[in-house]
């Protein structure tokens, strides 16, 4: 060229960070694993959280309104002209739907007890917000926590997780992530949390209840509370730790006792508020 520049040419690859193809390879995986552990850290940051209370329990787990309007229509559903086969399933879908609204229960307490846990963590002054809930950012329980946050006036916080039966955060989530790698999203939930909450759930309550407890046991974390809601989910669990598990030395007294059980959210308030005496605004 007559000013001396040489021409880019056309056929020039991307530089690394802009080349979607190559961050979505296989190679890649190292960098966008580090990408999903800094970016949380980076919005908790920007939010002024300085740590969070993490409740879990089922995704399956409704609203009292949403189950009890399912029960009442399938309850009145005219069965004299079913055949026996959809007559045995409408019976089937009847008794599921009854369980279902029984389990409610737990979603208006997980709502009632995120509520009552904003309203201290409110008490204790803006920046850095202490002890904000927490959840896995989808529906059911997770969703529970998340709403009664918003309605105490408080942020909460959503780690969610891709999967194919959810589609994206619940409504009430303030402060949200989405997580690819399941292992990254854990490391988030035990990096600030200062109390497990535990409602009745399926496997993945169960992955987070007993790595928080191994975690806790082994020292590699600062010891916090672990809270199981609803002793009548719950006992069986224990019984079955006590029984086996502890008769059989597998386990000690001690970490056993890392497992608290309680019925009523102004219990799982005290024992929380219990394990940090003494906090207040900073």
């Amino acid at each position: 060229m007559p000013d001396g520049k040489k021409l880019k040419p056309q056929h020039a690859p991307k530089v690394s960070h802009e080349d979607q193809k190559f961050l979505n390879s296989v190679p890649a995986r190292p960098i966008r694993i580090l990408g999903e552990y800094i970016h949380p850290l980076v919005q908790l940051k920007n939010e002024g959280i300085g740590d969070t209370i993490v409740m879990f329990g089922s995704a399956r787990i409704e609203s009292h309104e949403t189950a009890q309007a399912r029960y009442t229509r399938l309850k009145r559903e005219k069965t004299s002209k079913l055949s026996a086969a959809k007559l045995a399933k409408h019976r089937a879908d009847l008794l599921h739907s009854k369980r279902l609204l029984e389990m409610s229960r737990y979603y208006e307490e997980a709502r009632q007890l995120s509520h009552k846990l904003t309203t201290w963590s409110l008490s204790l002054g803006p920046r850095p917000r202490r002890f904000v809930v927490c959840s896995g950012g989808g529906p059911g329980i997770m969703e529970a926590a998340n709403k009664g946050a918003a309605e105490a006036g408080g942020v909460s916080v959503g780690l969610g997780i891709e999967l194919p039966m959810e589609s994206g955060l619940n409504d009430y989530v303030n402060v949200g992530v989405e997580f690819r790698y399941f292992f990254v999203r854990k490391t988030c939930f035990i990096k600030y949390s200062q109390a497990f909450v535990v409602l009745p759930g399926g496997f993945g309550t169960m992955d987070e209840l007993f790595e928080a407890v191994t975690l806790v046991a082994t020292g590699k974390i600062t010891k916090f509370p672990i809270v199981l809601v609803g002793s009548s989910y719950w006992t069986g669990l224990i019984d079955w730790l006590k029984q086996t598990m502890l008769a059989e030395g597998k386990i000690g007294a001690d970490e056993l006792s890392l497992l608290h059980i309680a019925d009523e959210p102004d219990e799982v308030v005290k024992i929380i508020k219990e394990a940090h005496a003494g906090i207040t605004a900073w």
